[in-house]
């Protein structure tokens, strides 16, 4: 199960610091994703991070970095909603419905699906789905090695997530807590 890492939105005095720690604690994917910051401070970050670092960070909200520091992939959304014809990187997509999900399964490397619960990031961003919804859809074969739960994820939900076969977890509210960086210690446990 790949567990995978997404920055918070705004710019924080330890970004550089989180990152590096959750790689060396062996979180498989960091996804930058910086909305309300700028592409310079995106640089800065890439700046102060290594090549193997790079090779393991999707990029959301400004594509041209991918080039510019040999990244792992382009994740679309709202904001980048295609890549150049010759782009060869990972490809990941948001979505928001199991619609979604079979919409854009085949053409991606793997796909958020959210919220699977309440958020922990957003207030007031609440579930989409109940359990039933969850597992039907893993019953019939949509949520699978390619979909990533994403939206209220912690530790705690792990194997509850893989009964239903989702091929992974993204965090950011659950990931940016003590008591979640002290689980990275024993992060195979959770895989």
């Amino acid at each position: 199960m790949k567990i995978i890492a997404i920055t918070t939105p705004k710019e924080e005095d330890d970004d550089v610091f989180l990152i590096k720690v959750l790689l060396d604690k062996g979180i498989d994917i960091i996804h930058l994703r910086k909305p309300e910051s700028n592409i310079n401070y995106c640089r800065f970050l890439l700046n102060n991070l290594t090549h193997s670092e790079h090779m393991r960070i999707v990029i959301h909200d400004y594509p041209e970095l991918y080039d510019e520091y040999s990244l792992m992939g382009i994740h679309l959304n709202k904001n980048i909603t295609s890549l150049p014809d010759d782009y060869n990187g990972v490809k990941t997509h948001s979505c928001h419905s199991i619609e979604e999900i079979k919409q854009y399964k085949a053409e991606c490397d793997y796909l958020f699906l959210s919220p699977i619960f309440d958020s922990i990031s957003k207030n007031g961003y609440k579930s989409r789905f109940s359990h039933n919804d969850l597992t039907k859809a893993s019953a019939d074969g949509i949520i699978d090695h390619k979909v990533i739960a994403l939206g209220g994820i912690t530790f705690d939900s792990i194997d509850y997530l893989k009964r239903l076969n989702f091929g992974g977890v993204a965090m950011i509210g659950g990931i940016y807590n003590k008591k979640c960086l002290n689980d990275l210690n024993d992060i195979n446990r959770y895989r």
